[in-house]
């Protein structure tokens, strides 16, 4: 009875959280209030607590000091490299170096004008060859919101249309250099590389083809519905605030990542570069350009006001949020709701088959909730040996579906950094970019389920 308790309590915390956010409340307010009422009724009804690294002693001033360690985890990881991006996005924006990028590309592409969908989603395989060598979701998806979503705009599709192809393109964590990859390899024994080619690459280039089918319908119905089309700009030539050259400027942290990842030996001794200190070279690098042209070193340093303010901005509005969704997820976990979730499937008597989809879907489910795909993953993927030698099967075919289901309820979950992060910059509603995701995102995770049954 006990083990019944928590994980009904943590889902009608699930249902008035939802509720709540669609009728619009604060969802950092939300987010929190939630995650810190469910640690609370674990605390009370005597369930494990998420670990925490400098107890105080006391478990009810613990409850509150998990939220100092996920500002001092999120500030010194995640939440410094998107804080970075959002500062650089906003100031090659203000140094004209987006409009440099969007006249250049644009000359190619007003081939593409009378076909915006069909262009906006070629981003997807675009972005997630990307994805392989940056495998930071948010990251990645940042720096297309610095490059390419001002293109999409211009080509005449709408912001949130460009949002959501963006999104989209960080929905398959694979490669080598993807936490879940590394993990899934890890838990089921096998070389990380191999898992990649063998079993991750065939199956990733079918979804992507379903999701740009998807796509390409699902975002112009719902721009004709809502006539969100960017027809002011579809006939406007980018105006030119900088020299072409400045065009370089937001694809180079782009550049920087692909040139020194651990996907390339070009070097003898291995130099592996991260994003927050790609965003920062790239940033010195623009301040240098801007120096150049206009020869004045005092006006030069002001302007990196812009990208401390742009860096507040990505705080208050989505570092903050990620945090408050961190505490969330640590309330579920608390009140047993993945461990829930895992003896209700084992318990209902399923073949093989049957275990393998319920898992799947739950992974899924548990990623939207929780706006990790980490966090959604690392709670299920390493029971997976267990269960699988339990019903005979092979663990790659439990673990493969699992992994993928993981990335891809991230990218439909409303409290997800990447989404949160991407919203703040394209000025659209999060659950806009939610709704344009969902349909090719259920349909690529249902056609995934196929192929790996049969």
């Amino acid at each position: 009875m006990e083990n019944i308790i928590g994980p009904i309590i943590s889902l009608f915390f699930i249902i008035v959280t939802a509720r709540l956010l669609l009728k619009r409340y604060n969802p950092h307010a939300v987010l929190l209030i939630s995650g810190l009422v469910m640690l609370i009724m674990a605390l009370l009804l005597n369930y494990k607590l998420p670990q925490i690294s400098d107890p105080s002693g006391f478990s009810g001033f613990d409850v509150f000091k998990y939220i100092k360690e996920s500002f001092s985890k999120t500030n010194a990881d995640v939440g410094l490299m998107i804080m970075i991006i959002g500062g650089f996005v906003a100031y090659i924006e203000k140094i004209g170096a987006s409009n440099c990028l969007v006249y250049v590309a644009m000359k190619p592409l007003k081939l593409f004008k009378k076909h915006p969908y069909l262009t906006s989603t070629l981003v997807i395989p675009i972005g997630q060859i990307l994805f392989i060598a940056i495998p930071s979701a948010a990251g990645l998806a940042l720096l297309l919101m610095a490059s390419l979503f001002p293109i999409l705009i211009n080509l005449g599709v709408s912001k949130t249309t460009a949002a959501s192809v963006i999104t989209a393109s960080t929905a398959l964590g694979i490669g080598p250099a993807s936490v879940i990859t590394a993990s899934a390899a890890n838990i089921i024994q096998v070389d990380a590389v191999l898992f990649f080619i063998n079993d991750q690459i065939l199956i990733s280039c079918i979804m992507s083809v379903v999701m740009m089918l998807c796509y390409f319908f699902v975002n112009r119905y719902f721009d004709s519905k809502e006539a969100q089309t960017s027809e002011a700009l579809i006939n406007k030539e980018p105006e030119l605030k900088a020299p072409l050259i400045y065009a370089l400027l937001p694809v180079f942290p782009i550049l920087l990542l692909i040139i020194f990842s651990e996907l390339f030996s070009l070097f003898k001794e291995p130099i592996i570069l991260d994003t927050t200190t790609a965003m920062i070279i790239s940033l010195i690098i623009a301040l240098i350009f801007e120096w150049v042209r206009t020869g004045n070193i005092k006006e030069v340093f002001e302007s990196l006001k812009v990208f401390w303010d742009g860096m507040s901005t990505i705080f208050k509005g989505v570092v903050t949020l990620i945090i408050a969704a961190d505490i969330f997820a640590k309330g579920l976990i608390s009140l047993g709701f993945i461990n829930g979730l895992l003896d209700i499937s084992l318990n209902l008597g399923l073949n093989a088959t049957g275990i393998i989809i319920v898992m799947t879907i739950m992974i899924f489910l548990a990623s939207m909730l929780m706006g990790s795909g980490n966090a959604a993953f690392f709670a299920f993927g390493p029971l997976v040996p267990k269960i699988a030698n339990k019903l005979g099967i092979s663990s790659t075919s439990m673990i493969l579906p699992m992994q993928f289901s993981a990335s891809m309820g991230r990218t439909v979950s409303p409290v997800a950094g990447v989404l949160i992060a991407v919203s703040e910059i394209a000025k659209v509603p999060t659950l806009n970019i939610v709704k344009r995701n969902l349909i090719p995102l259920i349909t690529a995770l249902l056609i995934m389920l196929c192929f790996e049954i049969i």
